[in-house]
């Protein structure tokens, strides 16, 4: 598993995340504090078969957010207790010889609230998205480029078959 200056090292020579905040703040001593750029509620259903010929991503509906005073540096998005999909700032761009998982933040356990993730394959380049659910009965509010995520990168020995997926270099996430 990489570590903070392996993972600062490949970011500032390989471009290996682009797209953040504040590199020192978001670097963790094991990994990287993924941001939120954008919250959608879900609007229609999902297709998943084996093939993914008929594979089908449900609609979604892009959350408005609020500001609540002048000197606010962000909106706020005020959530219900439900399930969310989540879009980070920041792209990964991984190499033949990393793949990548994330973890919620603790503070996010906390609050009652947890992510869900799939594995970042090697050779994935692209924005993130994942799952949020809200558990709290009495919601979750949370603000623009907040560190919601972990992400941690793990070194595999090089494979000659990388990310090849409809998610590739798009605003969208990991299959």
């Amino acid at each position: 598993m990489l570590n903070r200056q392996e993972i600062e090292r490949l970011t500032k020579e390989k471009q290996l995340i682009t797209g953040y905040s504040d590199l020192d703040t978001q670097l963790t001593p094991n990994g990287f504090d993924l941001t939120v750029g954008n919250i959608f509620e879900f609007s229609g259903v999902g297709v998943l078969d084996f093939s993914n010929k008929k594979r089908l991503l449900p609609e979604t509906r892009q959350l408005s957010l609020e500001r609540e005073n002048s000197q606010d540096e962000g909106g706020w998005w005020n959530l219900s207790r439900g399930v969310y999909k989540v879009r980070s700032n920041e792209t990964i761009n991984l190499p033949s010889d990393l793949i990548a998982i994330a973890f919620p933040r603790s503070s996010l356990l906390r609050m009652g609230a947890f992510t869900q993730t799939g594995v970042w394959d090697a050779g994935f380049k692209g924005k993130s998205e994942f799952i949020l659910l809200v558990g709290n009965p009495f919601g979750l509010k949370i603000q623009q480029n907040a560190r919601v995520i972990q992400i941690i990168f793990i070194k595999i020995n090089e494979t000659n078959v990388v990310y090849q997926g409809i998610y590739q270099d798009k605003d969208s996430g990991i299959d």
